[in-house]
């Protein structure tokens, strides 16, 4: 396998960070990953957001300085220790979002993300905050994005250090937030199939779905899973994968190739490894995307339009995190710590869109 083979000779046997953890005990110890807020803290929030609203300037460029925490900061610190060091993910629960409107409410999950870390955009169009919600678009069309239908999602991760969710409102039925830890998988697929685990190292081919840098190919070729300066690196959309293999240029997947991805979907989808949570309206999830990969399920709306399924979306760039292989630039752009991720185009414009 050529270069690969010196690679996968560096590869430990097992994974034992706090973010290796199985779905199972995520499941009976919520205390590891649920944060209520206290009426300080909220006081705190609605306090920096009304000063921010007092400036009269656009949400997307929302700041620290901005967005003045008097105590708060403090559990933010210990949030991102969570995110890069920890068990990988945190959802901050309490928020009296029925208190607030739509763009109050945007202003504290932004400034909130001002706090983590740098918003990164989430689509050609440059939007820093994004709006998850189903608007009735194919799933089957290879330039549709699987979140803005009503489907379930498979695990993935997105395209930076950090996604944030802040739930809205939640559907009729279903739309349950699920995790699962890539190294967890990692331990498995070493133990018991680590020839096909070698196959996920390869440059496998992801679709950017018709968002396209400018003089850039219609598909990345960063494998599912790099090992760089000691870190192991998720990078996986498994539709993604299956429609770039329509481009003439991208890696044609063997068949083990595509054994070792069933095989990384099931042990993502084993009861044993993953866990899931119902967001409720107010709850703000962050996930680490390097070492985590989340999913959803699908949902019945509501016949309303204005009670609809609905939640805002951030990407972040994140100060003090790990090393990323070069090859990310094919997506990142940079690979700067503290400065990379997102999708940006040859017309993109950074910008906020509140509804």
């Amino acid at each position: 396998m050529s270069g690969q083979i010196n690679q996968n000779a560096q590869l430990p046997d097992a994974i034992t960070k706090p973010s290796a953890w199985l779905g199972a005990d995520m499941a009976r110890k919520p205390d590891a990953w649920l944060y209520q807020l206290t009426a300080a803290d909220v006081l705190d929030l609605e306090t920096a957001a009304a000063h921010f609203q007092s400036l009269s300037i656009d949400v997307g460029e929302i700041s620290k300085e901005t967005f003045p925490l008097a105590t708060f900061a403090e559990h933010i610190e210990g949030l991102k220790q969570t995110l890069l060091a920890g068990v990988g993910l945190e959802v901050l629960r309490g928020l009296p979002i029925e208190n607030y409107s739509q763009a109050f409410a945007a202003t504290i999950f932004c400034g909130i993300g001002a706090h983590i870390g740098s918003a990164r955009s989430q689509n050609a169009h440059g939007h820093i905050l994004g709006h998850v919600r189903d608007i009735g678009v194919d799933a089957n069309d290879p330039n549709s994005r699987i979140y803005q239908t009503c489907e379930r999602q498979t695990f993935h991760t997105d395209s930076a250090d950090v996604v944030g969710l802040l739930c809205i409102r939640e559907a009729k039925e279903g739309g349950k937030s699920l995790l699962v830890s890539a190294e967890t998988i990692y331990n498995r697929m070493k133990q018991e199939r680590p020839d096909l685990l070698e196959k996920l190292f390869d440059p496998i081919a992801t679709d950017r779905r018709g968002e396209i840098p400018d003089g850039a190919k219609p598909y990345m070729k960063i494998p599912v899973l790099s090992w760089h300066e000691g870190y192991l690196t998720v990078f996986y959309q498994r539709q993604y994968i299956d429609s770039a293999q329509r481009f003439d240029g991208a890696m044609r997947l063997s068949a083990e190739h595509i054994e070792a991805l069933d095989m990384f979907d099931a042990l993502a989808n084993d009861p044993a490894l993953c866990f899931g949570m119902q967001l409720q309206p107010g709850d703000m999830q962050f996930v680490y995307n390097h070492s985590q990969l989340h999913d959803r399920t699908g949902f019945l709306d509501w016949p309303d339009p204005s009670q609809r399924r609905h939640l805002m979306r951030l990407w972040l760039s994140i100060g003090g995190d790990r090393p990323l292989p070069e090859i990310f630039k094919e997506r990142y752009g940079t690979i700067e710590v503290g400065n990379r991720g997102g999708i940006i185009t040859k017309h993109t414009k950074l910008h906020a869109p509140i509804d």
